[in-house]
């Protein structure tokens, strides 16, 4: 397994991370702990989670399987959406940053957890409320870094802007969807990432299974997330998106890869990506998964697989700029 630097910090992070969604939810203990063990003799030191994984079971069963391992281990949580029905159970203030962060730790039975996110941009709350509650938490040692996951471009460089001015603990990492579906990253956050030195760590890989192999406008799913879910629903609901895996399922194939270990390969490949996200139901899926290692992704390579799905518009009207037409290009 190689390893990579979590952002500007002296951690090293394997370069998958393992998703814990499924803990708790669609995989039992038993199986979570199996696929836990499977990943820590690959190599993965890094496990990802959020206090809203399955009500909080999904914390409970990693800060179980972590107790015998927990210095060899780098573990997320994240913060933001509905805890409970009250009123400030939810969003990125002071007070529900405060108790959320509490009650991971007691579910997570640690005293720390090494990166924790904000899991979404709070467009009510102050941000510098939020970057004051999560400095107060560093220095208090609760929590070591973080991070922000869904973040647009500018939300994060504020973010950023904000911490340098006021001398607080800034975000080393952010956690954009990306995949071969789903390139908006490419457009801002990525370049910015590779600037500021912040780790990528993108979830949604397989974009929600639809880049596994099995789908295309000849096979669409009958059950699963992409039919019951209406938010993967709306995610990857698009006729081309269907139209783009079966062209996809078909190149791997002709290639002799596995379409899902070549779609994480690709998002693995770009050179902002620290650490995909791998998210799985059972030991098969994370072999699968874990094989991404194994390929070689060339320039080439990577580019034949681009040119299957749109790339997205440029961040300004000026799309010149990624022509030979551009009225001025530095050397």
């Amino acid at each position: 397994m190689e390893y990579r630097f979590l952002g500007r910090t002296g951690i090293k992070i394997s370069r998958f991370c393992m998703g814990t969604m499924s803990f708790g939810g669609e995989v039992d203990e038993e199986a979570s702990a199996r696929m836990f063990r499977l990943g820590r003799k690959r190599g993965i030191n890094f496990f990802d989670c959020a206090d809203v994984y399955n009500k909080g079971r999904s914390e409970e069963i990693l800060g179980r399987l972590i107790q015998d391992c927990r210095e060899e281990v780098v573990i997320t949580s994240k913060v933001y959406f509905p805890t409970s029905d009250d009123v400030n159970a939810s969003g990125a203030s002071r007070k529900h940053i405060r108790h959320a962060c509490e009650a991971s730790l007691k579910r997570l039975a640690t005293d720390y957890i090494d990166v924790y996110f904000i899991h979404r941009f709070d467009d009510t709350t102050p941000l510098e409320e939020t970057l004051r509650v999560l400095d107060d938490l560093v220095r208090q040692g609760k929590i070591l870094h973080i991070g922000a996951s869904n973040f647009t471009a500018w939300q994060t460089a504020k973010a950023l802007g904000l911490s340098a001015a006021e001398s607080l603990t800034r975000f080393e990492c952010i956690q954009p969807m990306y995949n071969l579906v789903k390139r908006q990253a490419e457009v801002e956050l990525l370049p910015m990432a590779l600037s500021e030195n912040l780790s990528v760590l993108p979830y949604n890989p397989l974009a929600g299974g639809l880049l596994t192999g099995k789908y295309g406008l000849a096979h669409l799913p009958e059950s699963g997330r992409l039919v019951e879910n209406k938010i993967y629903q709306t995610r990857y609901g698009q006729k081309w998106m269907y139209e783009a895996a079966e062209k996809f399922s078909a190149f791997a194939k002709q290639r002799g890869y596995e379409p899902a270990a070549l779609a994480i390969a690709w998002v693995a490949g770009h050179p902002a990506v620290t650490a995909p996200i791998l998210g799985a139901r059972d030991q098969e899926q994370l072999e699968t998964c874990l094989r991404a290692a194994d390929i070689i992704l060339t320039p080439e390579l990577r580019g034949e697989l681009s040119a299957l799905t749109p790339q997205p518009q440029t961040a300004t009207d000026r799309n010149e700029e990624g022509s030979a037409h551009s009225f001025y290009i530095r050397k």
